[in-house]
Formats: C-alpha cells, sequence, structure tokens
C-alpha cells in the first residue's frame, strides 16, 4: 500500500467542503484529477469514502474513520521541518551523560536544572560512573560526555576535550562525637590519625587516591586504609557507622548523613578538581548547546 500525503490533503478538503468543486477551488485544481485522486485513494485502501449523488456528497463509515486519522497525519506531517530544523541547531535531541558520585553534590543538580529550563525539548540520559568507565564509554562512543575527575590518560588526551567545571579543596568526614572534634572548628590530620582511612580505590580514581594520601604524607603520617569504596555516598554511609574518616572534595557536605561531622583541615590539603569531558568528533548538536551553556556559566 502506498498512499501519498497529497491524496489525504485531497480526501480532507472534500470531506470539509462536501461538494467536489469547492474542494477544488480550494485547493486550486479542476475537478476532474481531483475526482481521479480521491478514486485512486479509494481503490488503495479497498473500501469507498464517499457517497455520491448529483447534487450532494457525504462521508461513508469508512471515510468518517479515517478523516481524523487524516488530519492527524497531516499535521505531524507539517511539524516534521521544524522538528528536523530544531534536532539540527540543538535545540531537540537526546544528549547521554555519565557524572562521578561527588558530582551529584556539586555541579550536576544546577546545570542539569539550567539546561533543562532552556531547552526542555532535549531528552537527557544520565548515568552514573566512576571516571575509569566514563572514559571507557567515551572512547568507545557510547555516552556523549562525562562529569569526571582528571586527569585523561594518553590516548584519552589524544581524542578527548576536556574543560575544568570546578575545583574544590578536600575537607574531613568523620563519626560525629569523636574526641569531641565536633567543637573545633578545624581538624588536624594527626588528631585522627588513628582512626582508619576510607578512600576510593586507586585503580578507580588514581589522582583522587592520590592526591588524599598524599595529604596524610605532607603530614608526616602514614594512613591506615581501613576500607575502600567506589561510591562516596557509601563512604561517608561507612564514616556514620563508625568505620572510619574519609577525606572528600567539599561539596560532599552537602549530604547530611546523620552520625557524621564534616571539617575544615588545619594541615596544607589539595584541590580535587571535576571536569567534563567529551570526544573531539562527536557531532551531535544536543552536546553543542550543553556545552555552549557550560560556557556561559
Amino acid at each position: 500500500m502506498s498512499i501519498e500525503l497529497r491524496q489525504l490533503r485531497y480526501f480532507v478538503a472534500v470531506a470539509e467542503e462536501n461538494h467536489f468543486g469547492r474542494a477544488a477551488a480550494r485547493l486550486h485544481m479542476t475537478q476532474p484529477p481531483l475526482s481521479q485522486t480521491i478514486q485512486s485513494l479509494e481503490a488503495e485502501l479497498g473500501t469507498p469514502l464517499f457517497e455520491r449523488t448529483k447534487r450532494s456528497v457525504a462521508l461513508t463509515p469508512a471515510g468518517a474513520a479515517l478523516l481524523p486519522e487524516a488530519r492527524r497525519i497531516l499535521q505531524q506531517a507539517a511539524s516534521l521541518p521544524d522538528i528536523a530544523r530544531r534536532a539540527a541547531s540543538g535545540e531537540s535531541g537526546l544528549l547521554s551523560l555519565s557524572f562521578v558520585s561527588t558530582a551529584d553534590y556539586s555541579v550536576l543538580p544546577p546545570l542539569l536544572r539550567e539546561f533543562r529550563e532552556r531547552y526542555p525539548q532535549i531528552q537527557i540520559d544520565l548515568r552514573e560512573a566512576t571516571s575509569d568507565l566514563q572514559v571507557d564509554d567515551l572512547m568507545h562512543s557510547r555516552i556523549d560526555a562525562g562529569l569526571l575527575i582528571p586527569p585523561l590518560h594518553d590516548k584519552a588526551k589524544a581524542e578527548l576535550a576536556y574543560v575544568t567545571v570546578l575545583s574544590e579543596p578536600l575537607i574531613l568526614a568523620l563519626p560525629h562525637g569523636f574526641k569531641d572534634l565536633h567543637t573545633k572548628a578545624t581538624v588536624a590530620l594527626a588528631e585522627v590519625a588513628d582512626m582508619p582511612l576510607i578512600i576510593f580505590p586507586r585503580r578507580i580514581a588514581p589522582a583522587f587516591h592520590d592526591a588524599i594520601v598524599g595529604c596524610f604524607r605532607d603530614a608526616g603520617l602514614t594512613p591506615r586504609i581501613g576500607q575502600e569504596a567506589i561510591q562516596m555516598q557509601t563512604i561517608v554511609g561507612l564514616v556514620s557507622a563508625g568505620m572510619g574518616i574519609a577525606l572528600v572534595p567539599q561539596s560532599v557536605s552537602n549530604l547530611k548523613r546523620p552520625g557524621v561531622d564534616y571539617k575544615s583541615l588545619s594541615d596544607k590539603t589539595v584541590s580535587v578538581e571535576t571536569g567534563l569531558a567529551w570526544r573531539r568528533d562527536n557531532p551531535s548538536p544536543a552536546l553543542r548547546t550543553f556545552l555552549e551553556l557550560l560556557r556561559k556559566r
């Protein structure tokens, strides 16, 4: 079956005018080719669409059932150019975005809120993943962009673009009431050195892991690693359970968990960076729109 939009347009005109002559005038054509087109459509469908007399035209039950569907199809067809234009300009489409758990407590919520308000027709596919998995997904074009913790390995640097989104200091998360340190504004690592350290595995986030261990080394201490976890909420949960302490990005203090105190460190600390990475050759208009918004913030 091959039905043309032209046939449906002619059918709707005749149905609305209830007259072939008036429909032909409305379509700026003569009546014979209009009648031939309707007959061709009826033959294609295998049923009459109009009951014809010398003075009137009326829809058959089949024609009455077809009319609303024909109008819907014509309306959808008319919207196709605008759909294509919006997709090409980055006003609609699909954006797949991965993020590390720490971004969920800092840059991700306000960024998504602003993006959705400005571009409600872009669908966002969100997935939480560690930095190493994000880099692999980006290298294999499984996602459009990733909020991750650098650095990128050499091959990734050649294929991926990267921009810093946030840089923040590490702070201490410790069980509430430990040595009454909750009463102090700042805490030295030496005061909690006897507690096990809960930390990301180095294989998952080597830069993050090394930054934390480096803080202890700079303070003349050797951390006693008690637990490893790949989710920030798990790390904070273990601190809440009294399993140890953790050094976390400052924005994690937004994760209010009973039994956890967050304290600034009096020791020298480093900043942890979060950035956005994407393939340089990704042609996605939705990604281009997302990057433009990010650069303007």
